[in-house]
């Protein structure tokens, strides 16, 4: 989630960020930040990951049975939620509009700061509770490019090209092979995205963080736009063209909710996935897509008119984010292939198709708004683009629906 810093900066709240669904940019102030991607945490509650500043915050998980949980959703023949995992979107959603009581005009998926004739855009976030399964594989070579993956994929959607990374790795006891392991994959990242790492800080805490049990890893990019060239969306009318393009698998959102179905099922991570030909830990260790270089060489050819990265939220919480008041998107169902991962996920979690379309990104990682002209270049040109699907179409309302 994230505030948004005027340049009144009197008016901002350091740090806090906050991001609601709807996308607007003020006219009387171009700064803009948001961040809410459905690991929300309630301050006491059960729920991990709060999102202030575009900071992760993590928080410990009151303790609470595993088994009643699914016992308790089996029994009343309803699937796994994300909410029974201990992840309650629609309490960050409430969170959400109380803080813009108090910060007026929020939105977008990273913050803009005036700077001559372009914006800086920045972006922070973690990688949730993924790097829980990090420890668990021994897989730790992905989890940095994940990480800055979840920053960079955000400040694109602004147009932006990312210029340098900082990262934060808060533990209980140095590892100092699997922290190398993790910063390799931190610059493996960078190298993806055409951006510096610039620095960072490694924080042993013994007192703060059980050894193995709940490290954290979060970090921050900033880029740059010029002014003229900002994609915000405000020119998105019914007709245009929704191109979505493909995800890695599940990306790094969801995982609280993915770790009680991999509970539920009765595999482990070194099973083969159902339907799949990798193990579960490869599909879902598998890293974050960096879409920085594509998306903006799409950007370049015109017609592009809004960008969202599917979060925590998935199609229905990010996509609107993107739109102006009075339009909302048709989704095609079965317009793009969805991975083996999440067709598992919903069988042995039992899902309602509502709730993985809310929870997960389902194989779409990005999607864009573009004009139809763009739209038959873009897919004329998916041979020298790698596969790009038509997903749906800018309809009139507010809604998102699936057809």
């Amino acid at each position: 989630m994230s505030i948004r810093a005027c340049a009144e900066l009197s008016h901002c709240f350091p740090g806090v960020s906050i991001r609601p669904r709807s996308n607007k940019y003020s006219e009387s102030c171009q700064c803009t930040s948001s961040r809410i991607d459905g690991r929300f945490v309630a301050r006491y509650g059960a729920v991990e990951n709060l999102r202030i500043g575009s900071v992760a915050w993590c928080s410990p998980v009151k303790p609470v049975s595993r088994d009643s949980v699914i016992a308790g959703a089996l029994n009343n023949n309803q699937g796994l939620t994300y909410k029974d995992a201990g992840v309650d979107i629609d309490a960050g959603s409430e969170l959400v509009r109380r803080i813009a009581k108090m910060a007026p005009g929020i939105g977008g998926f990273g913050g803009l700061f005036p700077l001559g004739d372009s914006y800086l855009v920045a972006g922070t976030d973690g990688v949730g509770t993924k790097l829980m399964l990090a420890f668990e594989t021994g897989i730790h070579e992905t989890i940095g490019i994940d990480l800055v993956a979840m920053s960079v994929n955000d400040i694109v959607t602004s147009g932006a090209k990312p210029l340098f990374f900082l990262d934060y790795f808060a533990t209980g006891h140095l590892d100092v092979d699997v922290a190398e392991k993790i910063i390799k994959g931190i610059v493996d990242g960078c190298q993806q995205s055409d951006c510096v790492l610039l620095g960072g800080e490694t924080a042993e805490m013994p007192d703060l963080h059980r050894k193995g049990e709940n490290d954290s890893l979060s970090g921050c990019a900033v880029g740059i736009v010029k002014k003229d060239s900002v994609i915000n969306g405000k020119n998105i009318v019914a007709g245009d063209v929704l191109i979505g393009l493909p995800s890695s698998g599940v990306h790094s959102n969801g995982f609280s909710l993915v770790r009680r179905v991999l509970a539920q099922s009765g595999l482990s991570l070194q099973d083969q996935l159902p339907g799949g030909d990798v193990s579960i830990a490869e599909a879902l260790m598998a890293p974050t897509v960096i879409y920085v270089k594509k998306v903006l060489d799409l950007v370049s050819k015109g017609g592009v008119k809004g960008i969202s990265h599917i979060t925590g939220g998935g199609f229905t919480d990010n996509i609107p984010r993107v739109f102006p008041e009075g339009v909302g998107a048709n989704i095609y169902k079965n317009s793009w292939e969805v991975p083996p991962v999440f067709k598992w996920l919903q069988e042995a979690g039992n899902i309602e198709d509502s709730e993985m379309r809310r929870t997960f990104n389902m194989g779409i990682g990005m999607v864009l708004v573009v004009s139809p002209e763009a739209s038959i270049k873009i897919l004329e040109s998916s041979d020298e683009l790698g596969k790009v699907y038509k997903i749906g179409e800018v309809a009139r309302g507010n809604e998102v629906s699936y057809s």
